[in-house]
């Protein structure tokens, strides 16, 4: 079964570089814009799609013209708790050490009041597990977070250092998975389709 993934277009705190974890930003100006200008390849029709409950990946999945959505918790970016709303470049340099050993820890990074990587990753194995039964490809409107987490599931990256791979945030990212919801090592990337 094939799994994809779509990250919902920007928000304003997205173009500055803010940490938004669970905030609700509305997407920008410019997102919407961007998000109006793609479709999803027909290939996809016939996935079950969902979608994360928060606004900006909804109105991403609308814009993109996906029909028939269900919302599911399990797909909510990354609780960033108490990091929320700042910038990670600033943290580095204001908290130094110990951001940069929190950040050696990979799947086990914690923001402070926050989730790490394997919580989220373990919370998207349950859901997958949940669907699987169905037999069917399914796709998701989603985050960077989940994205990451997923890719990272599938291939065994740790999450510590740079990704493997440069992330094109304008592509579905396509995965999949067996009979019991495990990620099988793949990953594809597939453009988003310019409207007419």
């Amino acid at each position: 079964m094939k799994l994809a993934l779509i990250r919902h277009a920007p928000t304003d705190w997205n173009e500055v570089r803010r940490l938004q974890g669970r905030v609700d930003r509305p997407l920008s100006p410019g997102g919407r814009k961007r998000a109006q200008m793609h479709r999803v390849p027909v290939a996809f029709d016939r996935f079950r799609w969902y979608c994360s409950p928060l606004g900006r990946a909804r109105e991403t999945a609308d814009l993109l013209g996906i029909p028939d959505y269900r919302t599911d918790a399990a797909l909510i970016e990354m609780d960033w708790g108490d990091w929320e709303g700042q910038v990670f470049k600033q943290l580095r340099r204001e908290l130094g050490d110990s951001v940069r050993a929190n950040e050696a820890r990979g799947r086990d990074f914690r923001p402070p009041g926050g989730e790490s990587p394997r919580e989220v990753q373990a919370r998207l194995s349950a859901w997958l597990a949940s669907i699987a039964p169905s037999g069917a490809d399914v796709g998701a409107v989603a985050h960077q977070g989940t994205v990451r987490c997923v890719y990272a599931l599938a291939r065994g990256w740790d999450m510590r250092g740079e990704s493997p791979v440069e992330f094109d945030w304008n592509a579905i990212h396509l995965f999949e998975f067996d009979a019991e919801g495990r990620l099988l090592d793949s990953y594809r990337s597939i453009p988003l389709e310019r409207k007419p």
